[in-house]
């Protein structure tokens, strides 16, 4: 049962659909490569730092309930793990959701030639870009 434990775990963990979203990755440790791709401006640098600042506070809490779901169900019925597999699927689930809606928010602040850079690349790579409501002050910049 303890080898079947993890792989049990890892399939219901899983997350399946047609077209993954394009991610850009604000919070990750490539702002510096978003930035320099993106030819991005100081007041995008600055809002890329912090809302990356902003995903990391946002899904600190859903790292440490997986982390503590983990640590203290190892040996667990199988029933106890596909319950705790759709609960840890929730905190993922959770987190995906911030890095979209920081993502969106940042792409929000991209000009016109910026956005479809990163159109551009998503197709390229076969992924799903995410569409952001830029204002028309935006589009210009």
């Amino acid at each position: 049962m303890n080898k079947i434990t993890p792989i049990l775990f890892f399939l219901f963990s899983i997350s399946v659909t047609a077209q993954e979203d394009c991610f850009l990755g604000v919070g990750g440790n490539d702002d510096q490569t978003i930035a320099e791709v993106f030819n991005l401006n100081e007041e995008q640098i600055r809002n890329l730092k912090n809302w990356g600042a902003e995903l990391k506070y946002r899904n600190e809490i859903f790292v440490i309930r997986a982390e503590y779901l983990l640590k203290n169900h190892p040996n667990s019925s199988h029933e106890d793990l596909l319950k705790m597999s759709y609960i840890y699927r929730g905190h993922l689930d959770s987190m995906r959701g911030n890095l979209r809606m920081i993502d969106k928010r940042m792409l929000g602040t991209f000009n016109n030639e910026q956005y479809n850079l990163y159109i551009q690349l998503c197709n390229s790579v076969l992924l799903s870009p995410i569409f952001a409501n830029r204002s028309e002050s935006e589009k210009r910049k």
